[in-house]
C-alpha cells in the first residue's frame, strides 16, 4: 500500500526529515501553508567547533499578517550568504567529504534568491542526488489539516514533537572527541562527514523500515 508523508520545506533540513524522504513512498511538501517562524524553513542547526551553531536566514518583513511560505523573500541583511558560506566552511573542511562537494554547494551562497522556498528546495533537490535519493515529491495545491503521517510541525528545532519513527543513528562527527556525537543536525553534517554512505545511515535511523517501505 502506497504510503504518503507530509512536510515543511526546510533551510538544509535535519536528518529527521530526510529520513521521511526514504521510508515514504510519496512526500508532499506544503506551499500553502501560513509561514512560521522560529522553524527550519529559515535556519538549520550544525556542528561547530564550540558546539551545535545555528545559522538563521533573515526574510523580508511583510505588511500582512499571515504570509505564505511560498511567498516568503529572501532579505539581504547582514550579509548572511557570506556568513553561513565561512561557518560552514570553518565546521567542515577538516571532514572527509567536504572537498568532494564544496564546488555543489558554494554556488548556493554566491546567487541571490529571491524566494526562500526555492533557495530551500534547490538545495534539497541537491542534497538528494548526491546522497541517491530519488523521492516522489509532490508540491500541496491547497492547505490539509489534521493529515496522516504529518511531519509538517512535528520535525522542529524546538520542543520538538515525539516521532517513533526516528531513532537516530550515531555517525563520525568532526568534534566529536570535544562534544560527543550530536544527533539531527542538518542534513550537511552526515553528508560532509559520511559521504554516500550517509544513505546507510539514513537508513539505519528508520524504525521499521523494510526493503519495500515502511513497516504498517
Amino acid at each position: 500500500m502506497e504510503t504518503a508523508v507530509y512536510l515543511s520545506t526546510a533551510y538544509l533540513g535535519p536528518v529527521q526529515q530526510y529520513t521521511k524522504m526514504i521510508a515514504y513512498d510519496r512526500v508532499f511538501i506544503e506551499t500553502k501553508e501560513n509561514y512560521l517562524k522560529q522553524t527550519y524553513r529559515n535556519r538549520c542547526t550544525i556542528a561547530g567547533a564550540n558546539g551545535p551553531l545555528s545559522l538563521s536566514i533573515p526574510i523580508e518583513k511583510t505588511e500582512a499578517i499571515k504570509c505564505l511560505t511560498r511567498d516568503i523573500r529572501l532579505s539581504d541583511h547582514g550579509n548572511w550568504r557570506h556568513l553561513h558560506w565561512n561557518a560552514l566552511v570553518s565546521a567542515y573542511r577538516m571532514s572527509p567529504f567536504f572537498d568532494y562537494y564544496e564546488d555543489d554547494f558554494a554556488p548556493f551562497y554566491e546567487k541571490r534568491y529571491a524566494f526562500l522556498f526555492d533557495f530551500n528546495e534547490e538545495l534539497r533537490a541537491l542534497i538528494c542526488h548526491l546522497l541517491d535519493i530519488q523521492p516522489d515529491i509532490v508540491y500541496t495545491e491547497e492547505y490539509q489539516p489534521n493529515l496522516n503521517h504529518d511531519f509538517r510541525e512535528v520535525i522542529r528545532p524546538k520542543h520538538p514533537a515525539e516521532d517513533a519513527a526516528f531513532r537516530p543513528t550515531p555517525y563520525w562527527q568532526v568534534f566529536q572527541e570535544k562534544h560527543g556525537f550530536l544527533p539531527n543536525l542538518s542534513i550537511v553534517d552526515l553528508l560532509f562527514n559520511m559521504g554516500p554512505e550517509g544513505l546507510l545511515v539514513l537508513r539505519d535511523s528508520v524504525a521499521g523500515l523494510t526493503p519495500s517501505g515502511i513497516s504498517g
